[in-house]
């Protein structure tokens, strides 16, 4: 075994939806040029911990390194996307669509946001979730196996190193139906 992990109980469940629900505001309007550079630091993060992480990968879940390696590089894949999000955000405006009337499409953040991670791919789907969710403006919460919780755990310490916020990204370790049960 290499390690315990203690399942999250409900009041833990409730503080990181409540300090992801406090930190939105906040981040939600932190500009997208900063928001960008925390994951242009992320992915450098990620680049200098890849081997560490696979290990951990290797261990916990059993993949050989290599498998581990590229689990990472996918995700790392939608970590480098992030990094252009403000392209993606751009809102829309079209003149005269009607008489005296135009249309305007704004892109905004939703709120919090909420991702319940498989075990297979403990490095992979996280990233596929929070990068885009915080870089576009929103707060996660990220559900994450109890089978092989130490890579995801290890990706939110390497997003709060970036500079991510406290409370823009929390992880609960816990069995999967429970999570709907949470108000986000």
């Amino acid at each position: 075994m290499l390690s315990r992990v203690p399942e999250s109980t409900d009041e833990e469940m409730e503080a990181a939806v409540a300090a992801a629900k406090a930190a939105f505001p906040e981040w939600s309007n932190t500009s997208v040029s900063v928001r960008s550079r925390i994951m242009f630091k992320l992915q450098e993060l990620i680049r200098e911990h890849t081997d560490e992480m696979a290990d951990v990968i290797t261990v916990e879940l059993g993949k050989v390194t290599a498998d581990a390696k590229g689990d990472i590089f996918r995700g790392l894949e939608i970590v480098e996307q992030s990094c252009a999000m403000g392209q993606t955000m751009l809102g829309d405006t079209l003149g005269n669509v009607s008489a005296n009337m135009d249309t305007v499409m704004i892109r905004q953040p939703l709120g919090v946001c909420a991702g319940i991670t498989p075990f297979n791919f403990p490095a992979m789907i996280p990233l596929w979730m929070f990068p885009v969710a915080v870089t576009t403006g929103n707060t996660f919460v990220m559900k994450v196996s109890e089978i092989d919780p130490g890579v995801p755990m290890m990706l939110a310490q390497l997003a709060k190193e970036a500079g991510l916020p406290d409370g823009a990204l929390r992880c609960v370790v816990l069995r999967s139906a429970r999570i709907l049960r949470a108000p986000l």
